[in-house]
């Protein structure tokens, strides 16, 4: 038998540091990251559980077999009284069913001589005025909030006393406490003997996973009630039932103490690492820069060990490559005022060349977050006057199987073009298309709206290729580090100018004729080269510690899954 105080003690730093990303949040949680190791914990608690493993069996205790008889006599009695309906006979357990050896004292037995299930049905009159009963759905007894009510008397109901399981849904499986109402088609009431409640809800605990995964129906999946009707439950001594549910709180509460320490615990490191980077991006001077920098730099290999912190890092060389502080300034470089003539002079032969319009724009933008701090050799300049504006983001071509690949907002990420979705127009509709310019190696993509707004990546592709709805390209009016303005557009700073000036609610978007407005810093073009290069380097070595820390939480989930197959077998 497990010890499972032993396994949880001597094997906590794996329980606590087996982490992964959410793939997508939960319904009701903001929570970015699982803490699996945990989670690993709490099912193998349930499984031991079930499997005679969690608690001493006792020989004084009277067998599970006993405690068998009793409730069929008492099904029999009911069945005499009328009260219930005979259920169909079930073939006997063979010994190749039984799927693990049972402890002495308990028995196998079908789950539906333990437990039958009253499905719930919608009642015909709902109505949101209290009156009548509570009209009892997921929503009523997960959340507690009860937003319905009926009168319809023909419905099933449910008291405080219940327990009740999800058979429709995306949570079907979930065992949850009643509520005095009127249950919903969503939801059954679990028909059990009272005197072993407590014990069949724990068993419907540990098999949500096994039930969720197992479901029917394709539009709207269901619990495959059958299956549970005709599968197994092993079951223990009377006695031995309550001293394994006491059991499984008692752990589970030490499981919560455990999930609320590693969280207040990432919390705090997150807390620490953004306070601590901010003092870069804050540094008055060189003597305060280089004191904060040796201070992260003493506990670097304890300060960034999540993915949060590694991203926040990422974040703030960003912000210290557009505000002029990953690189120290060269006297020696041509100001930045000497390149942004030579760019206005080249805006002003296109206008006049009548190859581009010059902007008549009388929007305004929000300002709050538009004071850059840079070096006195730098300069600042809206976007409008380093970049021609090709906007195909009001219109999408029509759709074809082959011919020239078109670029969409699902194809722009955040630094990089992701090659899904490939999608094409062909070579007919893109020559009458693409009237507003061709996108070329250098040039930025940016996202207009949607939730990914802001999106911007650098245009690298060898290949000819059309652009459409909520993109615009931004192309350069002479030669400089496109590079550069892509990490201004990626920095914290310029993306909270983007949110200030969105508009809409649902699918926020920026306007054109404003993001045109808004001022970005721009270095002298030599220093813009060195910022890149350091940049570049540190983002090498971001993505390098990347890989280290998703290589180690693979080991640690490999070895929560190895201690819950030693513990169970």
């Amino acid at each position: 038998m497990a010890d499972t105080h032993t396994l949880i003690t001597e094997y906590i730093d794996i329980w606590t540091s087996a982490i992964k990303k959410r793939s997508s949040q939960g319904r009701g949680s903001n929570k970015k990251i699982e803490l699996t190791g945990i989670k690993k914990l709490r099912e193998l608690i349930l499984e031991l559980a079930v499997r005679g493993q969690l608690v001493p069996q006792d020989p004084n205790d009277e067998p599970a077999s006993v405690l068998l008889k009793r409730i069929a006599a008492e099904k029999e009695q009911l069945i005499k009284d009328k009260k219930i309906k005979p259920s169909k006979a079930l073939p006997e357990i063979g010994e190749d069913e039984k799927p693990f050896e049972l402890p002495d004292g308990w028995e196998w037995s079908k789950n539906i001589d333990l437990f039958t299930l009253t499905k719930g049905k919608k009642p015909k009159n709902l109505s949101e005025n209290n009156i009548g009963s509570p009209y009892l759905d997921i929503e009523a007894l997960d959340r507690g909030n009860i937003l319905r009510y009926t009168d319809d008397e023909k419905c099933p109901r449910s008291t405080n006393k219940d327990i009740l399981v999800v058979c429709d849904g995306s949570r079907s499986g979930l065992v949850l406490d009643g509520k005095d109402g009127v249950i919903g088609s969503t939801l059954a009431i679990i028909e059990t003997p009272t005197y072993i409640q407590v014990y069949v809800k724990l068993f419907f605990r540990q098999a949500f996973q096994r039930l969720n995964s197992s479901m029917k129906g394709a539009a709207i999946p269901h619990l495959d009630t059958k299956s549970l009707r005709e599968g197994l439950f092993a079951v223990p001594p009377f006695k031995e039932q309550y001293r394994i549910v006491a059991k499984v709180d008692e752990l589970m509460a030490l499981c919560d103490q455990l999930e609320q320490q590693t969280e207040n615990s990432i919390t705090a490191h997150q807390t620490l690492v953004e306070t601590l980077l901010a003092t870069l991006t804050s540094s008055e001077n060189t003597a305060a820069f280089n004191q904060s920098w040796t201070r992260i730099a003493a506990h670097f290999d304890t300060l960034f060990t999540t993915e949060h912190s590694i991203d926040q890092l990422k974040q703030t060389v960003l912000q210290l490559a557009v505000i002029g502080k990953l690189v120290p300034q060269n006297p020696n470089d041509e100001p930045a005022s000497v390149l942004l003539k030579k760019i206005a002079a080249e805006k002003e032969q296109l206008i006049k060349d009548k190859k581009i319009k010059k902007s008549l724009s009388v929007d305004n933008i929000i300002r709050e977050n538009c004071d850059w701090s840079y070096p006195k050799q730098w300069s600042k300049i809206e976007l409008q006057d380093l970049f021609k504006f090709i906007d195909y983001r009001g219109k999408n071509p029509a759709k074809s199987d082959k011919g020239k690949r078109i670029i969409t907002a699902k194809n722009i990420r955040m630094g990089f073009i992701k090659n899904d979705p490939i999608e094409y127009i062909s070579e007919e509709l893109y020559k009458s298309w693409m009237v507003r310019g061709f996108p070329q190696i250098g040039d930025i993509l940016f996202v207009t709206e949607g939730h990914t707004m802001g999106f911007v990546s650098l245009v690298e592709l060898e290949y000819e290729f059309a652009l459409a709805q909520r993109t615009i390209c931004f192309q350069p009016f002479m030669k400089f580090d496109t590079t550069f303005f892509l990490y201004v557009l990626m920095s914290q700073q310029f993306q909270d100018i983007i949110k200030d000036n969105q508009t809409g609610s649902a699918a926020g978007g920026i306007k054109a004729s404003k993001l045109k407005k808004v001022p970005v810093p721009f270095p002298p073009l030599a220093e813009q080269h060195r910022i890149v290069k350091k940049a570049d380097e540190l983002m090498t070595l971001c993505d390098q510690l990347k890989t280290r820390l998703s290589q180690a939480q693979t080991t640690q989930l490999h070895l929560a899954d190895t201690i819950v197959e030693q513990a169970i077998n």
